[in-house]
């Protein structure tokens, strides 16, 4: 099929009692959604553990001017519908027990090279909202792409912190495109597309309901390198979240807060069972920066790489991240050689503290002008 028709995988999406093992279990034996839709009901109570009901439901599949109107809402809104199939598809999700059949997107989607989910309480405290700014900033100024959740709190913080950074940011919603949740993010749902995408797996019309977040928040932890868990009551779904990345292989961050307050109850949690405690950035790039192929952005100019962008062909401003170095980068740069020298040498020449040596190193090696060997020891890279 071809993969810029999404009219069957819609179909699939739309069919009761079918959830996204059901369709991959579907997909691999049959090959395609048209296949699933047109094979006898023998065949398929033949997937395992797919219902009969299920079956039944696919069979009697018939609403098509539904799935037409979704392509046109989607039209009408410059949103894109990503098939599984697709080239553009992020490959993180492919890699997951259950990803989502086809996804909405609005903005000029690109899959992000590094990304870091930064997720928290819906009630957050003003040392949380301030943390949050914080590490999304941070993390953003070395180039890596914040994913939240677009909820009140926490997740309001982390994309707002990014656009104030003129980074880039990935909304990932339990409703259906059409249904900003909560109302007041309104203004931020409009601003997301412009330095990166909205996406959710629900139709349109989909209101946001309490089993929708589990299955957003699978996509969260599924497009991220890792998950940074700001506050978090003992009952949180941000708990969830992090729990889901750990299934995925994914790091888990938490940031600790005060003993006496409620927000700080999961993350402490979270970190007696093993999340790195985040002090500063550097506690999360250092764990994430060694998965990001660095120099292939290099390689493969923008053009090459599998790009989407809203249906009416706007184009959306640059994205955020300059190679040059500053002085205290050039500085850095001219105490290394070919030859590689350990981190406390290289502290001990520059005269800067830990920190900032910490911070420069990261962001040469973010830049390609430096890489890191096996025991923090450094030197410059060779470029062919």
């Amino acid at each position: 099929m071809d993969v810029q028709d999404p009219r069957f995988w819609i179909a699939l999406r739309l069919i009761d009692d079918l959830g996204s093992v059901s369709c991959r279990r579907l997909l691999d034996h049959f090959g395609s959604p048209r296949n699933i839709l047109e094979a006898p009901e023998k065949e398929l109570l033949r997937i395992p553990r797919l219902s009969r009901k299920a079956a039944r439901n696919i069979r009697a599949f018939s609403d098509w001017g539904r799935v037409d109107e979704e392509i046109r809402r989607a039209e009408a809104g410059n949103v894109s519908i990503l098939p599984m199939n697709h080239p553009a598809y992020p490959k993180r999700l492919l890699q997951i027990y259950d990803p989502p059949p086809l996804l909405y997107v609005k903005g000029e989607w690109t899959e992000p090279e590094g990304a870091v989910a930064v997720i928290g309480s819906r009630r957050a405290t003003p040392y949380g909202r301030f943390m949050t700014e914080r590490i999304a900033r941070d993390l953003s100024y070395h180039g890596i792409t914040i994913v939240s959740g677009m909820a009140r709190g926490i997740d309001t913080a982390a994309h707002w912190g990014t656009l104030r950074a003129k980074g880039k940011t990935i909304a990932v919603l339990g409703s259906g495109m059409d249904v900003v949740y909560p109302p007041e993010n309104a203004d931020l749902f409009e601003r997301i597309p412009e330095r990166g995408a909205v996406l959710t797996e629900f139709p349109f019309g989909t209101p946001p309901q309490g089993i929708n977040f589990p299955l957003r928040n699978r996509i969260i932890s599924g497009l991220s390198l890792g998950v940074v868990v700001v506050e978090a009551g003992e009952k949180s779904g941000s708990l969830i979240t992090a729990r889901i990345a750990l299934e995925q292989g994914k790091e888990v961050f938490a940031i600790p807060g005060s003993i006496d307050s409620p927000g700080s109850r999961g993350t402490h949690r979270l970190i007696r069972q093993g999340a790195k405690l985040v002090e500063s950035v550097q506690d999360i790039l250092e764990e994430i920066l060694p998965q990001i192929p660095v120099n292939e952005s290099k390689e493969h100019p923008p053009e090459e790489k599998h790009r989407v962008s809203p249906p009416s062909g706007k184009k959306n401003p640059e994205p955020y991240g300059e190679e040059t170095l500053n002085e205290s980068e050039e500085a850095l740069l001219r105490l290394l050689g070919r030859h590689p020298l350990p981190v406390d040498r290289i502290i001990q020449a520059s005269g800067f503290d830990t920190r900032e040596v910490l911070s420069l190193l990261l962001s040469l090696e973010i830049k390609g002008q430096v890489e890191r060997l096996p025991g923090k020891q450094f030197r410059l890279k060779e470029h062919a």
